[in-house]
């Protein structure tokens, strides 16, 4: 649904996250919708393996969500990516064990 993209806030000088919806949709108002409200629940939590969400910006015809750019020491996907595939290899490994003989 959209295109993340690494930027720099010259106002505050930081490095940010930037998910743009994606042109195809962006005048979609079902679509513009539901990004809103991913951006409404993601505002709404604080977690260390979520992103804070700094803005939802509406500038013409580009519609995007400014956020915390992970650091490398918070490597959210590849973190999250590995325990996935461990959960999904043990998941596999315990259904073998139950199948019928």
């Amino acid at each position: 649904m959209g295109e993340v993209y690494r930027a720099r806030d010259t106002r505050l000088t930081r490095d940010v996250a930037i998910k743009v919806l994606l042109a195809a949709v962006a005048n979609d108002p079902e679509r513009f919708a539901r990004f809103s409200r991913e951006a409404q629940v993601l505002a709404s939590l604080n977690h260390p393996h979520i992103a804070q969400i700094y803005g939802l910006e509406d500038v013409g015809d580009v519609r995007a969500l400014v956020m915390e750019l992970g650091s490398r020491g918070r490597q959210r996907p590849s973190r999250i990516g590995r325990r996935f595939c461990q959960t999904l290899e043990f998941s596999v490994t315990l259904l073998r064990g139950m199948a019928p003989s």
